[in-house]
């Protein structure tokens, strides 16, 4: 499987980018938000890739952060969302807001999105509500600091440990505020016992 794909770009279209990489073009599907961040033809590109093989076709989907890979990979586990409805609806709203909508319930922002009706959203937000971060604050409008390496390690073995993700967020918090040193056992020892 092709996860990461590092290049020149040859072109580069809303929705579609062609990435050069060892005297192969790759064909690439991006949302809005990757696009809009693509530097110039001619410059290289890093992008984070989910490679879809079918008995027809090998498709590739490139994202420029992590978050928008992994938001992009919930969205498929959806029943009847496939790629290219997942790449309209990360194109059709900013990940952030699209995580607040799910996780709040706001349906009648996500059927604004092209391609998503009524019966789509509440599947979506019925099978993502409890798998996406805690939305972002009221009050200040803005995310949480984005997690460090080993936060994310320290998460990730709470998930696999079958931890929900925003207890294991809040888990990970509070052993930081517990004063745990910042390494990966210490911090993953503490986060597991608050998780409990």
């Amino acid at each position: 499987m092709i996860a990461h794909l590092r290049g020149t770009i040859l072109e580069k279209h809303p929705n579609q980018v062609i990435v050069e990489a060892g005297g192969v073009g790759y064909d690439v599907a991006v949302p809005i938000s990757t696009f809009s961040q693509l530097p110039e033809t001619g410059a290289e590109v890093r992008l984070r890739i989910h490679t879809q093989v079918r008995e027809d076709a090998l498709s590739l989907f490139g994202f420029l952060t992590q978050d928008e890979k992994n938001l992009f990979e919930k969205l498929i586990s959806v029943s009847n969302i496939g790629p290219s409805l997942a790449i309209k609806v990360l194109s059709g709203m900013a990940a952030g807001d699209l995580q607040n909508a799910i996780r709040r319930n706001e349906l009648d922002k996500l059927v604004r999105i092209p391609g998503v009706g009524k019966k789509t959203a509440e599947r979506i937000v019925l099978e993502l509500r409890d798998k996406l971060p805690a939305p972002v604050s009221e009050d200040t409008g803005t995310p949480a600091a984005p997690l460090s390496r080993i936060d994310e390690d320290v998460l990730s073995a709470l998930i696999n440990l079958g931890c929900a993700k925003p207890a294991a967020e809040l888990a990970i918090k509070k052993a930081h505020l517990a004063g745990v040193a910042d390494q990966f056992e210490p911090l993953f020892r503490k986060a597991l016992e608050l998780a409990r």
